[in-house]
């Protein structure tokens, strides 16, 4: 490629450990994991409704009585305490604890589909961060270049000049182009310095010497169709809606558990001292055993159920429109890639055509058969020619990761980088069951 000259360093950073720097360090990456591990949490929460809540209460005070009675007075002074202890459980709610956790559990899927696809994003914003750099490299060589011929080209005018075989109108003319030429060079350090500010936000470190990108063809289907079919039945943005369509129809099953009866069961236990007179103890226990029959709720609960029936008919309708997105990006990927390609092999040709048109034409420029005006064109359609080259090589790449994004298949354990997999499940299964404790498994 033309921009495998920005790095010939042996240490040089490739496009995989700039991808692996991405998915470890990237923000975005890191807050969604976050986000997944809060939701994670709301399985707990739901699987809270299974166990008993417990509570104790105690209490103490000063009590001053001064009576009357037959045949005497009585004063005294105590101090009335006591102390107990209530369990609640719940034994049957319409099956809601059952449907809040398969709706919490649902969510948590969807939410690590959310997971994959900020993965998939962030590593294709990755990979087109390198390659820009790259480009952007390889073009302001390619101008600078252009800068030193342009020089050489207006000196030698100049000289031709003085000695009367060209006019003032040629010296101009080179002079216009090298001033255009050094335009043209502030812009492409302008653009090279705004990659590199985005290769830094999305990759997380300067870019140092990178070497030559590389299209991910290993991982490319080998046909549309196949990529089509892929992901639509991988792609994290569809899985993601159809575990929304799973919680929507669990929170229509909650709701409908409101109309059934509920039961339980509420033991408690109760010692208490000095409550009337002083030296005095009292203990009392009880168990109560409640069922609830709802008749009638003004109607809110019927139409939250009504709704929420709705609701998973628009999830259903999301999926379907999900598909048809993942269908138009994939096809577009494709057409970008294949287009890339065709690309490439023209803009190779066209360089090698303008290279021998540039060298024919200051041949025949030092004949007088040409003008001035004819070489800087040549020049200057050859510079377009490369700076295109350069383009689609980087474009080549770039949609190449494209095309493995669209079909939802572009994450670090599929494409295997050089890194550690991020396991969702691992912090799933250390607090799903977790009956108490405030400190996170990091230890926070």
């Amino acid at each position: 490629m033309a921009m495998g000259a920005a790095a010939t360093s042996v240490r040089a950073e490739t496009l995989e450990s700039a991808l692996a720097r991405a998915y470890g360090a990237n923000p975005q990456v890191n807050a969604g994991r976050a986000g997944l591990r809060a939701t994670d949490e709301t399985v707990n929460q739901a699987k809270a409704g299974y166990r008993p809540s417990v509570s104790l209460q105690a209490d103490i005070g000063v009590s001053s009585s001064d009576r009357i009675l037959t045949g005497g007075r009585l004063k005294q002074t105590t101090l009335p305490g006591g102390a107990g202890l209530t369990v609640n459980q719940t034994l049957f709610n319409g099956f809601q604890v059952d449907n809040n956790t398969r709706r919490a559990e649902s969510n948590v899927s969807s939410q690590r589909e959310t997971l994959r696809f900020t993965e998939l994003t962030t590593l294709f914003n990755a990979a087109q961060a390198y390659m820009n750099v790259l480009s952007d490299t390889a073009s302001l060589e390619l101008q600078r270049n252009n800068v030193e011929v342009l020089e050489e080209q207006l000196r030698q005018t100049r000289d031709r000049f003085k000695v009367g075989e060209v006019t003032r109108t040629d010296v101009a003319q080179a002079e216009a182009r090298l001033a255009g030429a050094r335009a043209s060079v502030s812009a492409a350090e302008a653009q090279l310095r705004a990659s590199i500010g985005i290769y830094r936000q999305v990759v997380g470190v300067e870019p140092r010497q990178l070497a030559p990108g590389r299209p991910l063809d290993r991982f490319v289907p080998g046909s549309l169709d196949t990529a089509i079919d892929i992901g639509l039945k991988e792609h994290p943005q569809i899985l993601s809606q159809m575990h929304a369509v799973d919680a929507a129809e669990a929170q229509v099953k909650v709701l409908e558990g409101q109309l059934y009866p509920t039961a339980g069961l509420q033991g408690s236990v109760a010692q208490s001292y000095d409550r009337s007179f002083a030296n005095t103890s009292n203990v009392s226990a009880s168990i109560v055993g409640r069922l609830t029959i709802p008749v009638y709720e003004g109607g809110q609960v019927y139409a939250q159920i009504r709704q929420a029936k709705e609701t998973v008919g628009q999830a259903r309708i999301q999926v379907e429109q999900v598909r048809d997105q993942i269908r138009a990006a994939t096809v577009s990927a494709w057409g970008q890639l294949e287009a890339a390609k065709a690309r490439v092999i023209a803009s190779q040709a066209q360089v090698q055509a303008n290279e021998v048109a540039l060298n024919g034409v200051r041949e025949e420029a030092r004949v007088g058969q040409r003008t001035t005006l004819d070489v800087l064109n040549a020049q200057q359609e050859l510079l377009n020619a490369r700076l295109a080259l350069v383009q689609a090589q980087r474009d080549r790449v770039i949609f190449s990761y494209g095309v493995v994004q669209a079909i939802g298949r572009l994450t670090a354990r599929f494409i295997a980088l050089p890194v550690a997999a991020y396991s969702a499940k691992t912090h799933f299964d250390q607090v799903k069951d977790l009956w108490y404790g405030v400190r996170t498994p990091d230890g926070r």
